[in-house]
């Protein structure tokens, strides 16, 4: 088991959502923070409220020299970093085409949710375990650890995910590879596939729609806290076992087209 007091995390989407309590957690548990978030995110705000053990990196996903001088700022400030987590993402609902509109989607809306949702997710991991590589190993030859955020959706597609399940799908198919490369380094990879979580993302639905949502859980019969996201990261970095696994947290929900 690995104690959380002293470790250092890079979350991205960190000021908001599951990143936001993922965030949370690690400074309950003793660990230092690096918020990666966009510059007109409440990312600044956030790491003031939560003291000297977090900070604040302005940074798109996409972007090489944002995400390397977040990393540097871990280095920098906490002096080294065991943990990054993906959590840094976007959706469209659109359908593949609009019949009656006789329209095609938009490859530009495609694009772009590919580009943040897998891209992003890559280019913070192959900068991150940059730095990770430089940590000791423990006894186990353990340095690091790599946490993403997928979705059912990879799995379970609906009407009108054709991007957003694509790129969550993309997300879970290079979580083995990537283990697989980083294993000699002791950097394990793991991903997490959300089912229906209350966050930024599903509050501006309106509230019949939420309760109908959360009815389509088997059980618990609600929408996820982003508290028991911020958990099962706590415990898959802990427990040393657990890699190129995507692990999916959803109440049993299997959704319907």
């Amino acid at each position: 088991m690995y104690s959380f007091k002293g470790m250092v995390g890079l979350v991205t989407g960190g000021a908001s959502g599951l990143g936001r309590a993922t965030v949370e957690r690690l400074i309950q548990n003793g660990a230092s923070a690096v918020i990666l978030d966009l510059p007109s995110s409440d990312g600044p705000a956030l790491a003031a409220s939560l003291g000297d053990r977090c900070a604040f990196a302005p940074a798109d996903v996409t972007s090489e020299a944002d995400v390397q001088s977040a990393v540097s700022l871990a280095r920098e400030k906490f002096g080294k970093l065991d943990l990054a987590v993906n959590c840094a993402g976007i959706a469209v609902a659109v359908k593949t085409y609009n019949f009656k509109k006789d329209l095609p989607h938009s490859l530009e809306d495609f694009q772009r949710v590919i580009m943040v949702n897998i891209a992003g997710t890559f280019n913070v991991i192959r900068l991150a375990v940059g730095e990770m590589g430089k940590n000791e190993p423990d006894a186990d030859g353990h340095r690091g650890c790599i946490i993403n955020t997928a979705s059912v959706a990879a799995f379970d597609g609906q009407v009108g995910q054709a991007a957003y399940s694509a790129s969550k799908g993309g997300i879970v198919g290079m979580t083995l590879p990537i283990a697989r490369d980083l294993a000699p380094m002791g950097i394990r990879v793991i991903t997490i596939a959300p089912g229906l979580f209350s966050t930024p993302l599903l509050a501006g639905l309106p509230e019949k729609v939420r309760s109908f949502l959360a009815r389509q859980v088997p059980f618990p019969s609600r929408l996820g806290d982003p508290a028991e996201f911020a958990h099962l990261v706590t415990s898959l970095a802990e427990n040393p076992m657990i890699n190129g696994e995507v692990i999916r947290l959803d109440g049993a929900i299997r959704m319907q087209p």
